[in-house]
């Protein structure tokens, strides 16, 4: 199987936008967040598990993931996002293992998620990137991009791991600072990858 590199990063830190440019690149990307949207619209056995957690609201009268009713049920409730998340991530890692299936002759591949552990624990990464960015930088970003409130920006950030627990699991560091320069950070590790 090819060599599966992680990406992970605050709400609002750009891991997406690094994931684009390696998708640029050519390497295949898998996008977590967005590959569990799909598989709880699409997968029926997830969706009848969800509404016998969740309630009929899960799902909206077209039948589409109610996400933000979901997650106002989840956000103050972490015995019920912890059984959420427990029905969820088997099926988004089972799907990260068949797709990676997909692409033997890629030098390697990308595997991004907003919630991640270091390579080898319990997990096929070979390595992991975290992407980093200056708190007041990140909270504009979402800001702009979601028209949340800062508040609410900030108890999201709150509820994810610190800056601190995430270095404890990089083996490599993106800034995302506006500063340094993305292009060569990526192709750097580019460069890297391809002779891991």
């Amino acid at each position: 199987m090819s060599k599966v590199i992680g990406i992970t990063g605050g709400i609002g830190s750009g891991k997406s936008l690094i994931a684009r440019i390696f998708s640029t690149l050519g390497i295949p990307v898998y996008e977590a967040d967005d590959r569990a949207k799909r598989l709880m619209n699409t997968d029926l056995e997830l969706r009848q598990q969800l509404v016998e957690l969740l309630g009929k609201e899960a799902y909206t009268a077209e039948g589409i993931y109610n996400r933000s009713w979901v997650a106002g049920q989840v956000f103050h409730n972490p015995e019920l996002l912890q059984k959420l998340n427990a029905l969820v991530h088997p099926r988004v890692r089972q799907d990260g293992i068949d797709w990676a299936a997909r692409y033997p002759e890629a030098p390697y591949l990308i595997y991004e998620a907003a919630i991640m552990k270091a390579a080898g624990q319990g997990n096929n990464f070979s390595k992991v990137i975290v992407v980093e960015a200056p708190l007041d930088l990140r909270i504009q970003r979402v800001r702009q991009r979601d028209q949340r409130s800062e508040a609410a920006i900030r108890d999201i950030i709150a509820r994810q791991a610190s800056v601190e627990e995430r270095r404890q699991i990089a083996d490599y560091v993106i800034h995302n600072d506006e500063k340094t320069p993305l292009i060569d950070q990526v192709l750097k590790l580019d460069q890297e990858f391809r002779r891991l």
